[in-house]
């Protein structure tokens, strides 16, 4: 099989798992204490990782899989928290761009911004952001009902999910604070949800001039009640969509 090899990630072994059982011709290497699985999905040749959480691992895994693996394309597909209040459980965000929101180096140089790259917010590809929204869509109107169940549904409070475009930050804590997710609003406008890898994989494949895209799943609200079944939910729910999502962003390729 050729064609460009495309990249896929997500901070969690549940997050690729179902990905990684359901790979065509698959084999596996395994470098800085990381299993790359290569294979082909939808007829495209992959290499899945399962990266670790926070931006340094991810980074890591990133440029890895860029420089050892020959990704032309990558995407990084996982969970995250809701910043703006209009968005649900269960909703579909795609990175239009991604900014470290923890990143502060004033007064050497402006909040946010990313050393010698005079940059704030790191952009994604427009075309896999299209593809990504599109995949978003037909999962959400043709997959959600037979990919989780209605007592899932109402166990986790999915109730309509819906896919957004935006911004994007990520940071090394896991943010669980209402106030705190609401001066980072403030900050930055736009932002829909927070993380702790996109950012920095982002970061790796602008310096290396790789395509990418960031698919998330809502999994919380980043407020107080966000850890409560947080492994329940990317086992039952997040490890589903990571799985319909690439497979549909991939046919679209």
């Amino acid at each position: 099989m050729t064609g460009p090899v495309i990249g896929v990630l997500a901070a969690m072994d549940e997050e690729v798992r179902r990905l990684r059982e359901g790979l065509s011709d698959a084999r596996i290497q395994r470098t800085g204490r990381r299993d790359y699985l290569q294979g082909t999905i939808a007829g495209h040749p992959v290499v899945v990782a399962f990266s670790r959480w926070g931006k340094s691992a991810a980074a890591s895994t990133t440029t890895t899989m860029i420089e050892r693996f020959g990704a032309d394309r990558v995407i990084f597909t996982g969970v995250a928290g809701a910043a703006d209040p209009a968005l649900g459980i269960g909703d579909v965000v795609v990175a239009s761009s991604l900014v470290h929101h923890d990143l502060d180096a004033r007064p050497i140089i402006g909040r946010f911004e990313v050393p010698l790259l005079d940059i704030v917010e790191i952009p994604t590809d427009p075309e896999l952001q299209r593809l990504a929204r599109e995949a978003g869509e037909a999962v959400l109107l043709q997959d959600l009902a037979t990919m989780i169940g209605a007592e899932e549904r109402e166990r986790f409070g999915i109730d309509s999910p819906r896919v957004h475009s935006g911004l994007v930050g990520s940071g090394d804590r896991f943010m669980a604070d209402a106030a705190e997710i609401a001066a980072l609003r403030n900050d930055l406008p736009g932002l829909l949800a927070v993380e702790m890898e996109g950012a920095a994989v982002a970061q790796v494949c602008y310096e290396h001039d790789v395509p990418m895209a960031v698919l998330r799943t809502i999994s919380d609200r980043a407020d107080h009640a966000a850890p409560i079944d947080f492994k329940g939910f990317v086992e039952d729910v997040a490890s589903r969509y990571a799985e319909r999502l690439i497979h549909r962003m991939l046919e679209r390729i």
